[in-house]
């Protein structure tokens, strides 16, 4: 057995030596490794676990024990272990471009990937958002942050509101054409977890953290793709934040202690007029919306399309690269193995017109939400008592304990 061991690594010693890094002439620095390595399959094994127990012990501490501490100690737990130590991958955010990729470009799904993404998911057609409230390490590093919440205006909440649709079409659009993963390339958080990244994507996490001072969970609200899905599976929640309205007391404890503009106070007297004049001008132009949007997506997919790494190697053939650049050496090396520049041009032509028509789509998609976020603020509703936004609800438990009598459930 000891001969078998000695064996086996003086042959793990051959391996590497058989190779070393190539000796340069000029000063080259060899650039380190920037994501996480593979992983034992019983620790992927134990990160599923780890997934599920954290969204259950979630939804136990948020409607049963109702504890707002609790969430705080399991939420840090959930940023030491799936941010810093696990460095942020798998991610369920990042996990939406795995299921796009397997979805339309024919790429095999992980199946932890597929777990990271569909868990959250389900427990919030069940429990609500509880992911959000205590397992996201992305939320989590907001949280700890959070010193004096300001609250932010309806109108801006509801325009930037439209930020996180682009960034999940976006994202989705270009897994699903073989262009960057850009969810993860520009994940504002990663690359603290990492210790870490590009410098500008360095300083794009740097002022998030510093608006997530005053205001509750930016990039949640406002940015995170994942989030779109959650805010439509959480309303069919059985279990879920809500105020009884037969016997709240309007004593706004709840309201101020949210500091995501969840809850919604009374609204006052609403006129006679129920639809409002940009209502009826919206639906009317709705069309001329959608077209407009698919017409500017189609515009924009050419450009969109540099986003696969053939586009843009296509792209040399037409502006010649600096002799020594990135993209010459490409070029180079797909004409050493033995591609044509006619085959490359053929190729890249088919793939922007699949980021036009991708583009196109996403558009029109982009203009139907807009549309119905203009038709939604236009609403003058008529509500005499506090409500839980269940879409926007982020299941933290900040209002649990301030209600006097326990009436938000």
């Amino acid at each position: 057995m000891r001969a078998l061991l000695l064996a086996l690594v003086a042959a793990a010693l051959a391996t590497e030596e058989r190779f070393p890094p190539p000796d340069f002439t000029t000063p080259h620095v060899i650039p380190g490794v920037t994501t996480p390595g593979p992983r034992a399959l019983w620790l992927l094994g134990l990160d599923a676990v780890l997934l599920v127990a954290a969204l259950g012990l979630a939804a136990w501490l948020v409607h049963r024990k109702r504890s707002r501490r609790g969430v705080i100690v399991l939420s840090l737990c959930c940023l030491a272990w799936f941010g810093f130590y696990r460095a942020g991958c798998t991610c369920s955010v990042g996990a939406v471009q795995n299921v796009a990729a397997a979805a339309f470009a024919g790429e095999a799904l992980p199946w932890l990937a597929a777990l990271f993404f569909a868990a959250p998911l389900l427990a919030a057609l069940f429990v609500g958002r509880v992911f959000c409230a205590a397992v996201c390490p992305l939320g989590a590093i907001q949280d700890a942050v959070l010193v004096r919440p300001l609250n932010v205006p309806p109108w801006l909440a509801g325009a930037l509101g439209v930020l996180p649709w682009a960034w999940l079409g976006l994202g989705v659009l270009s897994a699903s054409l073989g262009g960057w993963w850009l969810i993860c390339r520009f994940d504002p958080f990663v690359g603290f977890f990492r210790f870490g990244g590009p410098a500008e994507v360095m300083l794009a996490g740097a002022g998030l953290l510093l608006i997530s001072t005053v205001v509750g969970r930016p990039y949640c609200r406002f940015l995170c793709p994942y989030s779109v899905l959650l805010r439509l599976a959480a309303p069919l929640a059985a279990l879920r934040v809500r105020i009884a309205p037969e016997r709240c007391t309007a004593c706004r404890l709840c309201e101020g202690s949210c500091p995501f503009g969840a809850i919604q106070p009374p609204s006052p007297p609403a006129p006679a007029q129920r639809v409002s004049r940009w209502a009826i001008a919206t639906v009317v132009l709705l069309p001329l919306l959608l077209v407009a949007g698919a017409w500017l997506g189609w515009r924009s997919g050419p450009t969109l399309a540099l986003l696969n790494p053939q586009v843009a190697l296509a792209g040399s053939l037409v502006t010649p690269p600096a002799a020594g650049s990135t993209a010459a050496v490409d070029l180079d090396t797909f004409h050493r193995l033995g591609g044509s520049d006619e085959e490359l041009a053929t190729q890249a032509a088919a793939l922007r017109r699949q980021w036009s028509w991708g583009a196109a789509l996403l558009g029109g998609a982009l203009a139907l939400v807009v549309a119905v976020k203009l038709v939604r603020a236009s609403r003058r509703p008529r509500r005499s008592e506090y409500l839980a936004d269940e879409g926007h609800c982020l299941a933290c438990a900040r209002c649990l304990p301030t209600c006097p009598e326990g009436k938000v459930l």
